[in-house]
Formats: structure tokens, C-alpha cells, sequence
């Protein structure tokens, strides 16, 4: 009967506490995220299904979320791509300076990102120093979607580089060396042996850098210009209404803002959940 017993009760974890650990990380998280996103919810159901509809479908509001979203989703798409040969740059190659280089990719992490937005506009203004050079060839950067959308590639390169170099750095070089002496040449082993490695952390990439760009506003504020219906942001839209008092009309878009960042990162979670099965599976 004693066997019995002691063979049907749980096995203890080897990590003790995990009771204690597993409360204070929902606490955390209640805190810090739930109750937070939670009174935005609230404080919108404050508005009649009217007064809601006319806040977040006025030809303003759908203007500025165009511009956020897309100039966010450019920015992280063109990081994807060159964050990619950074990091493996970085990873595959020595050269003078390498530390250097490396260090600098951390920058936009600890700069303040209106010292970044008034660098950015004092270069790219028509009379700065690349600006004054573009202008001549019809090319204008400050103060339009593509210069917010320069300032968010600005801003999130780091997430994509920081997320592809330790997996590069892990892939096991033999099995590339065994690619190559079965005959595939250098791309085919590019695409059929490191890219399907290197799709979850730059799935994990874009994921950050495009919702670090939906929510940038410091970087983006001065070199935007804040034209509405051409170049005003959804969060400086949101300080406006913050600004007039007006806080039910701005936890509507920002309710709208977080819903619409949710599914998308849903989605990318959804497609990132299946590379890695794919990946295993193989």
C-alpha cells in the first residue's frame, strides 16, 4: 500500500521554489503589462460604439496608423535583409575594427532617441549634409514617410543583428563543408542548410523591430515633421489628444494600435512556431 502510494504522488521538481518563482512572475506580469493594457480597455468603454467608431475611422486617425504601420513594417522588412549580412559579417569574417563595429550596432540601444531624431534631421534636411547632396536629384528625406521610415531602420537594426548572431554563431560549420564537398555550391547551401536555421531568429527580428517602430515617437517626432494626413505618426496623434484632454479619443486609437500589433505578432509567432517544427522535422 506504501509503494502504491508513493508511485502515484508527483515527482518533486529539482529546482526548488517554483511555487513562489511562478507567483511572483504572474504578479510581475499583472503589474507591469496586464492591468496596464487592461485600463485602456476600460477607459474606452467609457465611449458609445458611436463615438468610438468616429474617433478611430476619422480620415486623420486612418492617415497616421497608415503611415506607423507601414513605414514600421519597410523599416523592419530592410532590416531583415541587412541585418542579416551584419551579423554575419560580424560572425564569419575578421577584420580591423571588428569590435568596434560590433559595439556601434548596440548604439541606438542606449542613445536617447531624440538625440537620434534631431541627428537624423539635421543630416537628411535639405540643407544638411546628405540631404543638401540629395536634393539636387529630386530626393527628399526629412519631413516624409521615407525619412521615418530611415529613422525606424535607425532604431531597429539591433534587434534583428542581436537575434541572428548567437545562431550563427552556434550553426556547426561541418555540416556546411559537408555541403560543399557533396557538390552544392555556396548558395544552394546558403538556402538549403544555414537558412532554414537563421528563419526563427529573423522571424524573432522583425517581430521586435516592427513593434519597437509601431510605438517609436522620439526618434520620429522631428524628422516626421508632423504634416497631418502626410506624415503625422499614430503616437503623436495620441500626445495630441493627451494633450487637449481628450483621453477617451486617445486610449481608442492606442486600443486600436495594440490590437491590430497583437494580431500581427500573433501571426509572426504562428509562422515562427512553424519554421521551427519545420526545421525539426528535418
Amino acid at each position: 500500500m506504501k509503494s502504491s502510494t508513493s508511485s502515484k504522488a508527483k515527482p518533486r521538481s529539482i529546482l526548488p521554489g517554483f511555487g513562489l518563482s511562478l507567483g511572483f512572475t504572474i504578479f510581475y506580469l499583472s503589474v507591469l503589462v496586464i492591468i496596464p493594457l487592461a485600463g485602456i480597455f476600460v477607459k474606452t468603454s467609457g465611449l458609445t460604439p458611436a463615438q468610438f467608431w468616429h474617433t478611430v475611422a476619422n480620415a486623420r486617425v486612418l492617415a497616421s496608423y497608415k503611415i506607423s504601420f507601414f513605414t514600421s513594417f519597410y523599416a523592419a522588412l530592410i532590416n531583415l535583409v541587412f541585418g542579416l549580412i551584419v551579423a554575419w559579417v560580424l560572425v564569419r569574417y575578421k577584420f580591423p575594427g571588428k569590435k568596434l563595429v560590433d559595439s556601434l550596432i548596440d548604439l541606438p540601444f542606449a542613445l536617447p532617441t531624440a538625440v537620434a531624431g534631431i541627428a537624423l534631421t539635421a543630416i537628411y534636411a535639405p540643407n544638411g549634409w546628405i540631404g543638401s547632396l540629395l536634393e539636387p536629384l529630386g530626393i527628399k528625406v526629412a519631413f516624409t514617410p521615407l525619412g521615418i521610415t530611415l529613422a525606424l531602420i535607425f532604431i531597429g537594426l539591433p534587434f534583428v543583428v542581436r537575434t541572428v548572431q548567437p545562431v550563427l554563431q552556434e550553426l556547426d560549420k561541418e555540416v556546411e563543408e559537408a555541403a560543399v564537398m557533396l557538390g552544392a555550391f555556396r548558395w544552394r547551401t546558403f538556402r538549403r542548410v544555414i537558412l532554414p536555421e537563421l528563419i526563427p531568429p529573423l522571424l524573432t527580428g522583425f517581430a521586435l523591430a516592427f513593434a519597437r517602430g509601431i510605438g517609436e515617437y522620439g526618434s520620429v517626432v522631428f524628422i516626421s515633421g508632423n504634416m497631418p494626413m502626410k506624415t503625422e505618426i499614430a503616437p503623436l496623434l495620441i500626445m495630441t489628444k493627451l494633450e487637449q484632454y481628450d483621453y477617451k479619443g486617445a486610449t481608442a486609437i492606442a486600443l486600436v494600435m495594440l490590437v491590430a500589433s497583437f494580431l500581427l505578432l500573433l501571426l509572426i509567432n504562428y509562422l515562427q512556431w512553424r519554421s521551427n517544427r519545420r526545421v525539426i522535422a528535418e
